[in-house]
C-alpha cells in the first residue's frame, strides 16, 4: 500500500478506502469511455486491478480515482482516471497519474500504456509520449455480450 499527498488530498492504494458506489456512478454516467458500464463489470474490473483513490484529507471523501491493469513487474495499462468535477483544476489528475508512475517505477515496470481522447496535456506533463512507432501497435477489438459490458 502506498500513500502520497497533493494539497488537500491524500492518494492511496488501500482498496478498503474505495467508494465503489461513487466510482461506478462517476464512470458509468460521466466518463465517455465507460458510459453505461454495468456495476457487475465495474466491480470485477476493480477487484482485478491496482486502484488509486484520491481523498479529501480532512473528510476522507473520495475525489478522484485511477485504475491500473498490471502484472506488477514489466507492464501496466492505466485506465479509468477520473476526478470529481468539484476537484478539477486543482492538479489532482496530474497528482493521481504521478502517484501511479511513482508506485510502478520501483517495481521494474518498463511501460505504462493508456488511451485518451481529451487529456493529452495531463499525461504528457507526467512524461507520457505518443508511441515512436505507432504502426507497430495493434488492437484486437472484442464485442462483449450486453450483460458483461466492460
Amino acid at each position: 500500500m502506498s500513500d502520497s499527498t497533493h494539497g488537500a488530498y491524500t492518494i492511496s492504494t488501500d482498496p478498503g478506502r474505495l467508494d465503489l458506489d461513487r466510482i461506478h456512478h462517476w464512470l458509468s454516467t460521466d466518463a465517455y469511455w465507460a458510459i453505461g458500464r454495468s456495476r457487475q463489470a465495474h466491480d470485477r474490473a476493480v477487484a482485478e486491478s491496482l486502484n488509486f483513490g484520491a481523498y479529501v484529507t480532512s473528510t476522507g471523501e473520495i475525489a478522484g480515482y485511477a485504475r491500473v491493469v498490471t502484472d506488477h513487474a514489466v507492464f501496466a495499462y492505466l485506465c479509468d482516471v477520473y476526478v470529481d468535477r468539484s476537484a478539477r483544476g486543482t492538479g489532482l489528475g496530474t497528482a493521481l497519474v504521478t502517484a501511479v508512475r511513482d508506485h510502478l517505477t520501483p517495481l521494474g515496470v518498463r511501460r505504462i500504456l493508456l488511451t485518451t481522447d481529451d487529456a493529452h496535456g495531463v499525461y504528457e506533463g507526467v512524461g507520457f509520449k505518443a508511441p515512436a512507432n505507432p504502426g507497430d501497435w495493434l488492437v484486437l477489438p472484442l464485442q462483449s455480450p450486453p450483460s458483461a459490458t466492460p
